[in-house]
């Protein structure tokens, strides 16, 4: 997903972790609608998604090992060198998924300080909504992120209407825009090419066995 002017580089990239399970998913619809929103605030931006189900046995593999495949460092390097990262994830269990924990869990120490970021759930009722602020909130808190204001939560009847409700479209183009606001007010991305030339000199998981 991309808008940027024609012949030039983009001025912000963006990366968009869904951690829905099925396929398609109201996780990666949101995801979508608040990366859309978050380009279109801020024109000239190049707009990654990183979906987390297929990398799902990768993230497990890296968790038990402490070594990402190249699948996976290619999604952590789209992560950590973005300018501003958007997070959603289902609720289980009134939390976020294992999955979206467990990928977090694997980035080093450091690599969001000082990140913006936008945070999202879904859920089957609006009764779950308080997990934006008693799990995701803390989350990105306790690894340094500048998390934005404003918040969003879709729940089933959300999706009543196409790309969503009338209140549900107003809580993106917020959250959207203090997300542009952020990103506007801090310099281009270049904390994470440190880490990402860290990791493309380790290899892949698959390599390191091979040598």
């Amino acid at each position: 997903m991309t808008l940027h002017v024609a012949g030039r580089e983009p001025s912000h990239r963006i990366a968009v972790v869904s951690a829905g399970l099925s396929d398609p998913s109201s996780t990666r619809l949101l995801a979508d609608l608040l990366g859309s929103a978050t380009a279109a605030a801020l024109g000239n931006t190049e707009v990654e998604v990183v979906e987390l189900r297929p990398l799902a046995h990768a993230i497990t593999d890296a968790l038990l090992t402490g070594f990402p495949n190249s699948e996976l460092t290619q999604a952590i390097g789209t992560v950590t060198g973005a300018d501003a990262v958007i997070a959603v994830t289902p609720v289980f269990s009134a939390s976020y998924s294992g999955l979206f924990k467990s990928f977090f869990d694997i980035l080093e120490n450091g690599a969001l300080d000082g990140t913006p970021v936008l945070v999202g759930a879904t859920a089957g009722t609006a009764r779950h909504s308080l997990v934006l602020e008693h799990a995701l909130r803390p989350l990105f808190g306790y690894l340094h992120a500048v998390v934005v204001p404003t918040a969003v939560f879709a729940a089933s009847e959300d999706w009543g209407a196409s790309g969503g409700s009338d209140a549900l479209r107003r809580r993106i183009d917020r959250a959207a825009g203090e997300l542009a606001a952020l990103v506007e007010s801090r310099p281009a991305a270049g904390r994470g090419d440190q880490f990402d030339r860290d990791i493309a000199a380790m290899g892949s998981f698959e390599d390191l066995l091979g040598s």
